[in-house]
């Protein structure tokens, strides 16, 4: 048996030389046909304005200052967000002639002293900035926030709580259920994923990954690639809950299959092994993403998607059922079947279509942006949103929103 699997992995290892070169022999690129390509190079400006709250800085640019490693986290969206829309040709100063307003809130920049977010005061920070631009501007109250959006990365999106049970529980900040969302969880039929929410991929630093590039040439010599927990050993240490199960299944059914270069291990050559790699392993963790996704994108590996029912980032305009492969977490049993059956041609095409530099900029926040990047994906959601229907605007003194539902803990003052 382990001869036979030996044999597979030389037969995959000169496959992946073959696969490049005839690569190379091709168009690099494919550019994505039909309404997914159109949507993705859409141009949002001249289409959209949007007012930028003025806040005062505890909201944003203190926290911050308190802790600059929140620039580099992958819930960083919400702070280079607000730094695009300041310098962007689609903010207004005219509230008067706004489609879209923002509060500006850095809700998920509250580290542990290992980087991880705790969003326990955000509730309180959220209804708080609230209440201010509900009592200095006109502008929510006549809708209840239903055209204003709030970016809120976390790992459950506006339920703040990085366990599911317990998000659940607590429910969707009430004073944000009219509000659109721009928000990195989504999973198909799922309380935390809020109706009209613009699923985004989460922060990945640009810069870094440029700066890792090796040549294109270079072939693809492994077959399939992760690197990562396969168990929350604080949380959940058998692996049952954890990531579904998935992430448990692929270690015990292939930590030794030759085909399978996987490894709790993170080496400083992380990036340029996902290069080399042809296929690239996206199982979900807690929240049913990761930034392995971004990742992968960005360095043409193909997208091995383990995560049920998931909605990736930017759904309506990434074509993810042509650039990936998605298994079901109940068949991770037979993923190396399921991936070597997939025929060349099929993985060439796939292949191409990653190379295709429009695909990597959506899935990137770079600064200084770029034309079609993931800010402007965000903002294309917006305006695919307008204009707005009539019911969002309220009568005269009629309320909808319950701004004493929740918790009693979010109700303190913040």
């Amino acid at each position: 048996m382990r001869k036979c699997l030996w044999l597979w992995g030389l037969l995959f290892f000169a496959l992946g030389f073959a696969w490049s070169i005839t690569a190379e022999r091709n168009p690099c690129t494919e550019r994505i046909s039909g309404s997914a390509g159109d949507v993705l190079e859409d141009d949002p400006v001249g289409r959209l304005k949007v007012y930028v709250y003025e806040l005062p800085s505890k909201y944003n640019k203190k926290i911050l200052q308190k802790d600059p490693r929140c620039l580099s986290h992958m819930f960083a969206a919400e702070i280079f967000m607000h730094r695009f829309l300041l310098s962007s040709p689609v903010q207004t100063l005219n509230p008067e002639g706004a489609d879209w307003f923002y509060t500006p809130i850095y809700a998920t920049c509250d580290l542990t002293p290992t980087g991880l977010p705790l969003p326990f005061k955000s509730p309180r920070m959220v209804r708080s900035a609230i209440q201010l631009i509900s009592s200095s501007w006109p502008y929510w109250n006549r809708t209840e926030g239903a055209d204003h959006f709030f970016v809120v990365p976390h790992d459950f999106g506006a339920y703040f709580h990085y366990q599911e049970e317990k998000a659940i529980e607590r429910g969707i900040l009430p004073i944000l259920r009219r509000a659109t969302l721009v928000q990195t969880f989504g999973q198909r039929n799922h309380v935390c994923l809020n109706e009209g929410s613009i699923t985004i991929p989460p922060y990945a630093p640009p810069q870094k990954m440029r700066a890792r590039q090796i040549p294109p040439v270079t072939p693809r010599s492994i077959f399939v690639y992760f690197r990562g927990l396969f168990c929350d050993v604080n949380n959940d240490p058998e692996g049952g809950y954890y990531a579904r199960g998935a992430k448990a299944a692929v270690w015990e059914n292939f930590k030794s299959n030759p085909l399978f270069d996987i490894s709790t291990e993170h080496p400083t050559t992380y990036y340029e092994d996902m290069q080399r790699a042809i296929f690239c392993l996206c199982p979900l963790g807690w929240a049913p993403w990761s930034p392995r996704l971004v990742e992968a994108i960005v360095f043409g590996c193909i997208p091995v998607i383990i995560a049920d029912d998931t909605v990736l980032p930017f759904a309506d305009a990434i074509p993810w059922e042509e650039i990936g492969v998605f298994v079901a977490a109940e068949d991770v049993p037979k993923l190396d079947k399921i991936l070597t059956s997939i025929p060349s041609h099929v993985i060439l095409r796939k292949q191409r279509l990653l190379a295709n530099p429009s695909m990597k900029r959506a899935m990137l926040f770079p600064q200084p942006t770029l034309p079609g990047d993931a800010f402007h994906q965000i903002l294309n959601g917006l305006a695919r949103k307008l204009p707005h229907p009539k019911s969002v605007y309220l009568k005269p003194g009629e309320k909808i929103l319950n701004w004493t539902a929740g918790p009693i803990t979010d109700l303190k003052p913040w």
